[in-house]
């Protein structure tokens, strides 16, 4: 009977364990996130617009078949700089597609300049300051992949043309979440505009 009891109390700890590690610990972890900062400016038919304020961006351009570049962007936030700078991660990571190249792009902490930012080692990242821009926003949940970035790519473009309002770059896909986060996860598809 001893040996039943302590085998349940075992299971409950486990369980105890793996309901912190499942829910509780992405929801702590994801608020120590810093997010890019931006306005909404309006909304319409499940779509914001928003204006983003220039940001320092550190971008990873390559092949589609090869690295996505998260390893190098990391590498870079985590010292891998000319500066031995450690820096936070923040949110969301910039992701951009086509057939024969991808991007991702890291957005640096706010208190970071374009005088401050230290420059990367790895001479496949590009170190930049974005532009002020407005943008039309498509958001969506789960694991992004590329049937769901088609499918809301799509939708975001078809309800700005219904509206007349002027698309002015190509679609990326935003990813808040790290992937050990499995509930509650938020991605987003935006297209600069001329607002």
């Amino acid at each position: 009977m001893q040996n039943k009891s302590n085998n349940h109390k075992y299971f409950k700890k486990r369980i105890e364990c793996l309901f912190f590690i499942m829910f509780l610990y992405p929801l702590f972890m994801m608020s120590q996130y810093e997010t890019q900062k931006f306005d909404i400016v309006s909304n319409f038919d499940g779509i914001e617009i928003r204006y983003y304020p220039p940001s320092m961006m550190i971008k990873y351009d390559g092949d589609v078949n090869k690295s996505s570049g998260f390893a190098p962007l990391f590498k870079y936030i985590s010292g891998s700089n000319d500066l031995n700078q450690k820096m936070s991660m923040t949110t969301p990571v910039h992701m951009q597609k086509t057939n024969t190249k991808s991007s991702m792009e890291f957005v640096l902490p706010s208190k970071i300049t374009l005088e401050t930012a230290p420059n990367p080692l790895n001479l496949d990242l590009k170190l930049y300051q974005s532009i002020g821009q407005y943008y039309a926003v498509i958001k969506y949940g789960g694991y992004t992949n590329s049937e769901k970035e088609n499918k809301f790519s799509k939708e975001l473009i078809l309800k700005l043309n219904l509206n007349s309002i002027q698309i002015n770059g190509d679609t990326k896909i935003l990813v808040y979440n790290s992937p050990y986060r499995f509930i509650n996860r938020n991605n987003e598809i935006i297209v600069p505009i001329i607002y």
